[in-house]
């Protein structure tokens, strides 16, 4: 490379950067950011804390109630991959025809983990919820690795579809 060249190539260069160093000069006097100044106007905000940011509780009977079984249906799916709804089919998972009011850790022929073989009851709804929020923190040792269902409407909805197939 000869030397008219490279004065020609470092003379590109410095023009480039001396028009993206003049750009954001002029932008920062367009555009400047600091402040504002005072505001305009203001917007009163009651700050009493009376109910407004605070949600009436709902029961759970009144949830379950008024669950949605297409929902349930749909949310399954992700129990689906372990756990099979015909009467006696298990996998990975017991099966879950007629789970609602059948004692825990009866389905024949599934082995269970000894967390869930000892802990006993019935698997009522609300036990369900309770089970289904997170299994791991729910009964400490289960083999089960889901990580749970965080929304309440969601259980609710997967309980009453596994409630209806049983009729």
């Amino acid at each position: 490379m000869d030397t008219m060249t490279a004065t020609k190539t470092v003379a590109a260069l410095c023009g480039a950067l001396l028009v993206f160093l003049l750009g954001k000069w002029v932008a920062e006097i367009i555009y400047h950011v600091d402040g504002h100044g005072q505001q305009a106007y203001v917007i009163e905000v009651d700050s009493s804390g009376d109910g407004a940011g605070e949600e009436e509780e709902v029961s759970f009977d009144e949830l379950l109630a008024s669950a949605d079984v297409d929902k349930g249906a749909k949310v399954f799916k992700k129990c689906s991959a372990c756990h099979k709804l015909e009467d006696g089919a298990n996998s990975t998972g017991p099966y879950l025809y007629g789970v609602v009011g059948r004692p825990i850790a009866s389905a024949p022929g599934f082995g269970y983990s000894s967390a869930m073989a000892d802990h006993g009851g019935d698997w009522t709804p609300e036990e369900l919820d309770a089970f289904l929020a997170k299994p791991s923190e729910y009964l400490k040792g289960t083999s089960m690795s889901f990580a749970g269902l965080k929304k309440v409407q969601d259980r609710v909805n997967v309980i009453a579809y596994l409630d209806s197939l049983d009729d």
